[in-house]
């Protein structure tokens, strides 16, 4: 299953530049919820835990709204290229690309939330698929425009 270390080599980006990213929180997650993968997982409520000099940015975001939530998977396997998609053997192996594998050459999640409520630089959410302590990039809120598949507009 692919092999090589993908995410050692930079990229050229134009005019040198460097992408560096910086969390602007994290995932607080219960006890118990640490075996949960998948759905099990997005069933139970999270904390998203923002660095207060952020928490202006959450300025018109509401209990009952949905977010799309970029997170970092620091745990996920860099060097895997192809997987056998939900960790089935019986399913056919395919590249990282084709699939919601946490495994890739940078883990970079994207998962949709429903924020429950807002406490300071707390968001309660439900349906985050991201384990405790998983560092948030982002958060965007829904926009029918650019969240429905580009096929069904």
């Amino acid at each position: 299953m692919g092999g090589g270390d993908v995410g050692a080599t930079p990229i050229q980006v134009t005019n040198d530049q460097t992408i560096a990213l910086q969390p602007i929180g994290r995932v607080e997650r219960d006890e118990g919820d640490e075996g949960l993968r998948g759905k099990a997982l997005r069933a139970r409520p999270a904390r998203i835990v923002l660095d207060p000099r952020v928490t202006d940015a959450l300025l018109g975001l509401e209990p009952g709204s949905d977010v799309t939530v970029l997170a970092y998977f620091h745990q996920a396997d860099r060097d895997v290229l192809q997987v056998h998609p939900m960790g089935k053997p019986d399913n056919p192996l395919r590249g990282v690309f084709a699939t919601r594998s946490p495994a890739r050459p940078n883990p970079i999640a994207v998962t949709s939330a429903r924020i429950e409520r807002i406490e300071g630089n707390v968001l309660h959410v439900v349906g985050l698929d991201a384990l405790d302590g998983t560092p948030v990039l982002d958060i965007k809120s829904y926009a029918e425009a650019f969240d429905t598949p580009y096929s069904a507009q």
